[in-house]
């Protein structure tokens, strides 16, 4: 049960990130905070580098390509994918579209890794999608037609191919590097990969000590939870369950982002929050824990 606890928690500090993005939005522009997100997380890494050199040079030059495919797909694309999205349209679309996630990893795994897929379970994540929608909606369908898509829902939906894409094909590192070692490498890569992009942005010293010491708190969050501690629970996760049902938490986040938005934005806990809840609950319920032998 440990690694249920932890993918909740996982995807609670990713939630808790939508309302960082709310409050620093306008102030860090999408590159910006990618960068500083994981640059925080590299200068963090940076005293156990001397420890492991030369086993991740070794591990580097042996899996060049399949590291910085992933490195690319989990460092440098999702999150700055995702930031640059929202800063087009709403938190409504953004939340929409990232409830694909567990039918994306769902696909990849059956295409990628040739993996059976349940009756059960997929019934489990359609159920949970709908109660995403449901919950998203307000309970309302008519809502739908409200919806007006723009360009910056491609973006988020690339940042949901990139992070599907990544929590499936993670299945090929290097297995002789720990957890931690592979978290570093990839860190690594993807800070040289987005360096070149904030470099170009041409941002002062003056701005970029300004927001350091504005919205340190907000850097430190996003750091710390949200990536080295989400980052290791969430690969715990697929060790232990797979990528096909690590991936159904994340329809808890809209659930999680409810409740903080009502603790820390004054928003209220409407009926569709509760019927949206128990779609989920059962769908994840269904998909995680019933087991069903396929012929």
């Amino acid at each position: 049960m440990k690694v249920y606890f932890l993918l909740v928690l996982c995807v609670l500090f990713w939630s808790a990130n939508f309302v960082i993005g709310r409050f620093v939005a306008g102030a860090i522009e999408p590159i910006e905070l990618a960068f500083f997100r994981w640059f925080g997380v590299f200068l963090v890494t940076l005293p156990f580098f001397g420890l492991h050199v030369k086993r991740l040079w070794k591990t580097l030059r042996a899996h060049f390509w399949i590291l910085v495919l992933l490195a690319g797909l989990g460092i440098a694309c999702f999150n700055t994918l995702l930031y640059i999205g929202l800063q087009y349209t709403s938190a409504t679309n953004a939340l929409l579209i990232n409830s694909s996630i567990p039918i994306l990893i769902l696909v990849f795994s059956f295409v990628i890794l040739k993996k059976n897929i349940t009756p059960f379970q997929m019934f489990g994540i359609m159920l949970s999608t709908v109660g995403v929608v449901f919950l998203v909606l307000k309970g309302d369908v008519r809502h739908l037609l409200a919806l007006e898509f723009n360009r910056g829902d491609f973006w988020v939906i690339g940042s949901s191919v990139c992070w599907a894409l990544y929590s499936v094909l993670v299945k090929f590192r290097p297995q002789e590097i720990s957890s931690f070692e592979f978290f570093m490498i990839i860190v690594f890569l993807g800070v040289l990969m987005l360096l070149p992009f904030y470099l170009a942005q041409g941002y002062t010293l003056v701005r970029e000590w300004d927001i350091l010491k504005r919205y340190y708190g907000a850097i430190v969050y996003v750091v710390v939870f949200t990536s080295i501690l989400s980052y290791y629970m969430w690969h715990k996760g697929i060790a232990h369950l797979g990528a096909d049902r690590t991936g159904q938490f994340t329809h808890l986040m809209p659930v999680f982002g409810s409740f903080l938005a009502y603790i820390f934005l004054d928003e209220r806990l409407e009926w569709y929050h509760l019927g949206g809840i128990i779609l989920i609950g059962i769908g994840i319920y269904l998909s995680l824990f019933i087991k069903k032998v396929s012929r």
